[in-house]
Parts: C-alpha cells; structure tokens; sequence
C-alpha cells in the first residue's frame, strides 16, 4: 500500500501542486493520501479529481488576498488582548477552495482513501478526519493557524489546525497498513535560528513539525515496522507567506520550484528510499543570493510563445551555481511543461539556461541563450532583450522548437523590479544584496 503525505506549510503549499504533477507524470498512484494543515489543500484538490496539471493551472487564478478575511468591526473594537484572531477563514470557504477545485462531494465520493488532521481543542486530540466524514468547515478549520485564524466553533467543540501537534501525520499512513510513504515537505527545516516574533512563531512550527516527524518514525521502529519512506524537499527553505501576500513570489514561482525539486528526487530515487532520521527533510540556508524572475515572449508560426523562469543568483560565486526553475507555453504542447534540471552556463560572449521538458514520454532539452557581444556596459542593456530559445529531443535531436523571445516593453525594469533578496536576514543585509545584485547587473550578468 502507497500513501502520499502531505505536510503543511501555509500558502508555500502552491509548490505541493508542481511535486504532484511530477509524482503523476512518473504514473505513481496512491492508496491513501493524508494532509495536514495548507496540505489539506493539496489533499482536498487531488480527492476533488484535480489531477497535477489543473492544480498547477488553478494556482495561477488563486488571488492571494483571498486567503484572509476580515471579523466583524467589533472584534477589532475590543482591543489587541481580546482580538480572537486577524481575520477568519471565510476567504478560504468562499474564494480559494472554489478556484483550487476543492468540490466536498466529491471528496466524499472518491473511492481513494483520504484522511484530513484537525485537531480538536476541547480534548487537544488531533483526528485524522475521513473524506468521506469530512466537509468544507472543517478543512477550513485545519487551516486556521491559531493567533491568524479563528478557529471553527461547533457542538461544544473546537476546531483548529493541527500544526502544534504534528504537521505531517506519517502514523496515520503507518496505522493504516502502508508499507511506501511518499513524504512532501515544504516545511523549513535548516539550523538558522532568526530574530523577530515572525521568524521565531515559524521556528516553533518546525520544531513542531519536525519533532512530531521523528516521534513517529521512532514508534514505528519500536514497532518493527517495515516500511519505505521517501521525501520530496526543497533544497532551501521556501518563502515564508508574507513574502507571498506581499507580491515578492508568486504562485507560479512556487509551482515551478515545486516541480523541480520533484525531479530531482524522482530521477536520482532507489527503491530503498530515503533513512528514517532528522535528515531526511534537512535544508540548508542559500548563500547571500538574489531571486529574479524572468518573463519572455515571442511566436512561431503564428502561434505564442511564453518562456517563465525563477533564478537564484548567488553574489559570491559564479552565475554558474544559479538555481533555475521555469515553465514555457506553446501552443501545440497543449499543457504549460515545466522545467527541471535548470542551470545557468556562461562564456564571454553569452549568458544561457539550461533545462529538461517532458512531453507525451519523451524528454526534450531546452537552452535559451543571451548574447552578451558588444554589451559591455549598463547603458547597452536594452540589447539584451532577446534570448533565442531551442528545444531539441533528447534522443533523436530533432527540433521541437526554435523561436527568439523578448523581455518587452519595461522588461528591464520589471525583471530588475523582481528581485528579492534570498539568504540573509534583516533590513540592512536585504538591502546590501539588492545593491550588488544591481551592481553587477551593471557589469553584465556573465561578469562574476
């Protein structure tokens, strides 16, 4: 028996939705898919029959704002002591479930196993609730993130998220006979310790989630339980929501890592799957970096072109140890394929991406190159405009697509108006990284 868990991790979850269209395209199916906390999303869509690509497409149309709703002007009157929560989870309820796909019935329909964590604070018991018991409140619920949410009120009862208790419930997978856990984690989990209410109130939740991870893979053992567990990770922590609500990353952007790093496990797995320890969801903090994103258009034969890309450029080494995630759109394709593998490889004379693409089975290579000839200062940037995109099959080396796209009008500025700084924390380390990424935009992006 297979069952897919799926963790939390606030609005970050989009990222969940690029792993599971990776999972699909690889054919793995699952017995009995669990989510806890902003993973009750991922669950709720993919028991709704959102399979991987929908979800992708439906995060695009999700407005952030959504997520959080205001509580009656009077609550706010009584006084920041007294105030229940920022706001309540009507937004979820009444926007973001219905643009996810999120559809009860048919959760409640599908023969698939589904289990959704919410605890119950009146006995301060997390339940592993069915799909076929459960229903839209009580997913909201399991959302709510206590001091940001109002928990849901019912029968004497009531219900929040589960985040305190545990954020990723392997035991329930275990209980209920699965020899293969497929873990998806978006939860940070790197030895920085940060300063701030902010960073700290989420350290608590990683400590949380992760202690409770290991508690179980500890009962197991004592158990002698034999199982196979396997992980899909970032590399490096992922956005926190703020940076989410306040338009520094988007959706897209988390989709694109999403899948990504959903590769890189996929391609390099053994059947033996990953050690049942603290590693094993174990993140390291980027170097001081700068996250920037990329949007380039362009037609062939009439028909459009849009090649999205999110690079991590760190400041103190080569453009080489970028970090590259993307999607591109073309017609014919039918579905937006997205990129893995993604590099950045540089010369004197030109500056390209590098990436894999997937295609009814087959895997197609993709580089898009910027020429950096006579370009040697700031002031002639604006002929960097264009890349010439090329995508060749792996194993025939035909050309599925050659085609010259362009950044456009203001994509200068808007790709210089993206950047945020990764990999360091507080004001004036933030904005040191903005101004040496600018300068050594100044330089040219093949100069180190």
């Amino acid at each position: 028996m297979r069952s897919l868990v799926l963790a939390g991790g606030g609005m970050r979850v989009a990222w969940q939705a690029g792993v599971v269209r990776a999972l699909q395209e690889d054919g793995l199916t699952f017995d009995h898919v669990d989510g806890a906390s902003g993973g009750i999303m991922t669950a709720g869509m993919l028991l709704s029959g959102v399979d991987g690509v929908q979800m992708c497409q439906r995060w695009r149309g999700v407005d952030v704002q959504d997520f959080g709703s205001a509580l009656p002007l009077r609550d706010y009157l009584t006084g920041p002591w007294n105030l229940p929560a920022v706001g309540d989870a009507d937004g979820v309820l009444d926007k973001v479930f219905p643009a996810l796909g999120i559809d009860v019935a048919a959760i409640n329909a599908n023969p698939v196993v589904g289990t959704f964590n919410v605890v119950d604070f009146t006995t301060k018991e997390c339940l592993a609730i069915e799909s076929t018991h459960i229903d839209a409140p009580l997913m909201a619920a399991g959302m709510s993130l206590p001091l940001w949410l109002t928990p849901l009120k019912r029968d004497g009862h009531v219900w929040t998220d589960a985040v305190w208790v545990r954020d990723a419930n392997v035991a329930e997978a275990l209980r209920r006979g699965a020899d293969e856990v497929w873990l998806v984690w978006c939860i940070g989990n790197s030895p920085h310790w940060g300063d701030g209410p902010l960073e700290q109130y989420v350290h608590m939740i990683e400590m949380s989630a992760a202690g409770a991870l290991l508690a179980d893979f500890a009962l197991a053992d004592a158990q002698g339980r034999s199982w196979v567990l396997h992980v899909v990770r970032p590399e490096h922590p992922l956005p926190l929501d703020p940076e989410f609500y306040l338009g520094r990353v988007s959706a897209e952007s988390l989709v694109q890592m999403g899948y990504r790093d959903a590769r890189r496990y996929l391609d390099s797995r053994t059947d033996a799957g990953v050690v049942k320890d603290a590693s094993c969801t174990a993140m390291v903090d980027p170097p001081p970096s700068a996250r920037f994103t990329e949007h380039l258009t362009g037609t062939v034969d009439g028909s459009p072109v849009t090649l999205d890309l999110t690079v991590v450029m760190p400041l103190d080494g080569a453009p080489d140890d970028a970090a590259v995630a993307g999607a591109i759109d073309h017609g014919p394709w039918r579905d937006r394929l997205y990129l893995a593998d993604g590099r950045v490889e540089t010369t004197p004379e030109q500056f390209s991406y590098h990436g894999t693409l997937r295609l009814d089975g087959r895997v197609l290579d993709l580089v898009a190159t910027r020429s950096l000839v006579d370009d040697a200062g700031f002031d002639s940037w604006s002929d960097l405009d264009h890349v010439d995109v090329a995508v060749t099959d792996r194993v025939s080396g035909d050309a599925a697509l050659r085609v010259r796209l362009q950044l456009g009008a203001g994509g200068l500025a808007k790709l210089v108006g993206s950047v945020e700084p990764v990999g360091v924390h507080g004001v004036l380390d933030r904005a040191d990284v903005e101004r040496r990424f600018l300068a050594r935009l100044g330089r040219g992006p093949g100069v180190g």
